[in-house]
């Protein structure tokens, strides 16, 4: 259920109202915009009467939500998320490059892409220090080693740090990781998404292989109702019958999922295509479609990549990519720091 506020309310009326209410066990969203105050209750809200609600004096109008994702929907929260990293933002017309390699190999070549990539506009470092694999025999990552690398990767370059985490028992080695991602595999492993909740860092989220858009943001809502609000969107792509690319990029979801939600959204054409060539195109119709960003893998050494080299971009194709992808943005669009 909603509540919008008349404009010009008392404090004292706006408190006892919000005390009222959680008294009633009601978890309170309050979004105070310009021009209107909206409270958004979450729990049972089956016992309260909309016409009594409706005729308190603070009170303008009353919606019920049928939507089963309460956090995360725009109707709760009308602005959009902004989410900012020691100066680098996503969201709320902010652009966020997202850059980097697939996996961590190295510390040379780690901090050698990390320089271009800052060079190009790129406002964060991507990284896998544990990845996720098909094939148990490929390679799995430098685990805690690669955190320790990417770690000195931020400390040479300030780029705050984006790596995926595969499980609950991993996460005290990503306390000082700046945006802790979930991978596609892992987008309802709601165990790991319920102990999210309970970090005070953002949350990149991946839509999943075969998962719906409403799927995709009640998994954001696992990680929302544990009290982080920090949450990142990511379409990656979702399997089809098509084999000419390893995913096929939902971009009709972008402009549909920034409906539905506040939350930022950003695309990944790397995992989405499978296919270096396809990564520029799809990037730039991922900014056209109303993106807030792009995570792209860049690698200074495709063919000898130890992880998917043959969609990463060297370092001077990422950067015509970013000049392009600038071009191409709104005026009213910020990028980088």
């Amino acid at each position: 259920m909603i509540l919008v506020l008349n404009e010009n309310y008392e404090e004292k009326q706006f408190e006892n109202l919000v005390n009222w209410l959680k008294n009633k066990n009601f978890e309170l969203h309050v979004s105070k915009g310009q021009n209107s105050t909206i409270v958004g209750l979450i729990g049972d809200t089956s016992s309260l009467d909309t016409d009594m609600m409706e005729s308190l004096d603070i009170v303008k109008s009353v919606k019920r939500i049928g939507e089963p994702y309460k956090s995360a929907n725009r109707k709760f929260h009308p602005l959009d998320t902004v989410i900012d990293v020691d100066g680098a933002k996503i969201g709320g017309g902010n652009f966020g490059m997202i850059a980097g390699p697939c996996s961590v190999e190295s510390e040379e070549q780690l901090c050698t892409i990390a320089k271009r990539v800052k060079e190009s506009g790129a406002g964060f470092l991507r990284g896998g220090a544990f990845k996720p694999r098909t094939s148990p025999y490929a390679f799995q990552g430098l685990r805690k080693k690669g955190i320790e690398l990417l770690l000195a990767a931020k400390a040479e370059t300030g780029l705050p740090i984006v790596t995926e985490i595969m499980d609950i028992s991993h996460l005290p080695l990503f306390e000082d990781v700046d945006v802790i991602q979930v991978g596609a595999r892992n987008m309802q492993n709601f165990e790991l998404l319920k102990e999210l909740g309970h970090v005070d860092k953002p949350i990149l989220l991946k839509r999943g292989l075969a998962s719906t858009i409403d799927e995709l943001l009640m998994s954001a809502e696992y990680i929302m109702s544990g009290g982080n609000e920090k949450v990142i969107l990511c379409e990656r792509g979702i399997r089809t019958f098509e084999p000419k690319t390893r995913n096929t990029l939902d971009l009709s979801a972008i402009p549909i999922i920034k409906q539905l939600t506040h939350l930022p959204v950003i695309v990944d054409p790397s995992h989405a295509t499978g296919v270096a060539k396809l990564v520029e195109p799809m990037s730039l119709a991922a900014a056209a479609c109303g993106a807030d960003g792009l995570i792209i893998e860049v690698h200074n050494d495709p063919p000898h990549a130890l992880c998917d080299g043959q969609q990463s971009l060297t370092p001077e194709a990422y950067d015509d990519v970013a000049r392009k992808v600038r071009a191409i943005l709104p005026y009213s669009y910020k990028i980088g720091k």
